[in-house]
């Protein structure tokens, strides 16, 4: 009978505790270590990237979405919240076994703000031109600042 040396079920290794932190950040995101068992490809949630700032008495949303068009995008208030919601559709004219590395991310997409009660949501107006999605948010004329003269008696 040949004599194995007992090893515990988990043996450390350096490398575990950063497989594991990648784990829980792919969780956190929303992606996937393991490839699709159909395809062999990654699979994979995305999030486009949003700018918001204020510019001349409006708030000013700009939304990343290369590759959609119109009809793939929905903007919406209710409540006092913009919701941004869209889908990035697989391009299924390149066979997937010809893929040697797939690095952009296909799927839907649903973002939401809290928008402060100055928005005026009747006024709301959003454009899209070169794959960037931009939605103005005018304040109601009563949230502007306005100037109050101090009088000397």
């Amino acid at each position: 009978m040949a004599i194995t040396r007992w090893r515990p079920r988990y043996e450390w290794s350096p490398f575990r505790a950063l497989r594991e932190l990648e784990d829980e950040m792919n969780r956190t995101f929303g992606l996937s270590r393991w490839p699709d068992r159909e395809t062999g490809l990654m699979e994979a949630a995305w999030t486009p990237s949003i700018d918001v700032y204020h510019d001349a008495g409006k708030l000013v949303v700009k939304a990343d979405l290369p590759g959609l068009s119109k009809e793939d995008i929905d903007v919406s208030v209710v409540d006092n919240r913009l919701t941004i919601k869209g889908e990035r559709k697989k391009e299924t004219e390149a066979k997937e076994e010809n893929y040697h590395r797939v690095e952009r991310l296909y799927g839907t997409f649903e973002r939401t703000f809290q928008l402060p009660a100055t928005v005026d949501a009747g006024k709301i107006e959003a454009t899209y031109k070169d794959g960037v999605l931009e939605v103005a948010l005018p304040e109601k004329p009563e949230a502007k600042p306005k100037q109050i003269a101090v009088k000397v008696k």
